[in-house]
């Protein structure tokens, strides 16, 4: 019996489009409830994973309970990775 390699291909990735999406769909969800953006805001300014994982990273900083300056200090040191996070943020707002 032969197998039919593309058809298999085919659906592998399918299913692969698709859980990426529900998993993409549940970080942007996680995301919004960490800010004021809805899930899907979320999704249009931070489509991949790594991008709403940097805004988590982010949004930890701002919402620690550590003294200003403590804050201050984790930003400098996290500026090279964070960077485009805070300016799509502000982007939004300004």
């Amino acid at each position: 019996m032969s197998m039919d390699f593309e058809k298999l291909r085919t659906k592998a990735k399918r299913a692969a489009r698709d859980a990426a999406k529900r998993t993409d769909t549940k970080l942007a969800s996680a995301a919004s409830s960490l800010t004021s953006f809805t899930d899907e805001e979320i999704q249009e300014l931070f489509p991949k994973p790594a991008d709403v994982e940097k805004l988590a990273q982010l949004m930890a900083i701002v919402r620690s309970a550590d003294s200003d300056n403590r804050r201050v200090l984790r930003l400098k040191q996290n500026i090279d990775d964070l960077a485009g996070t805070v300016l799509k943020l502000l982007g939004t707002l300004a």
